[in-house]
C-alpha cells in the first residue's frame, strides 16, 4: 500500500528514492538506470521499489 522507509532486508532508506523512481520511468528512461542513480545498487533494494504495488488509490473509499 505505502512503500516501506527501509529496506526489509539490509535496513537500507529507500521510501524517499520511489517517487522519482516513478517520474523518471514514466518519463521513458531506463529503470535500470534511474536504480543506479538513485543509489539502489543491492538487488534486495531494488527489490522494495520494483515489486511495489500503489494500491491506495483503490483502498481509499473503503476506509
Amino acid at each position: 500500500m505505502i512503500i516501506p522507509v527501509r529496506c526489509f532486508t539490509c535496513g537500507k532508506v529507500v521510501g524517499s528514492a520511489f517517487q522519482p523512481f516513478v517520474e523518471r520511468t514514466h518519463g521513458g528512461e531506463d529503470p535500470v538506470k534511474v536504480l543506479d542513480t538513485l543509489g539502489l545498487k543491492r538487488y534486495c533494494c531494488r527489490r522494495m521499489i520494483l515489486s511495489h504495488a500503489e494500491l491506495i488509490d483503490e483502498v481509499l473509499p473503503f476506509g
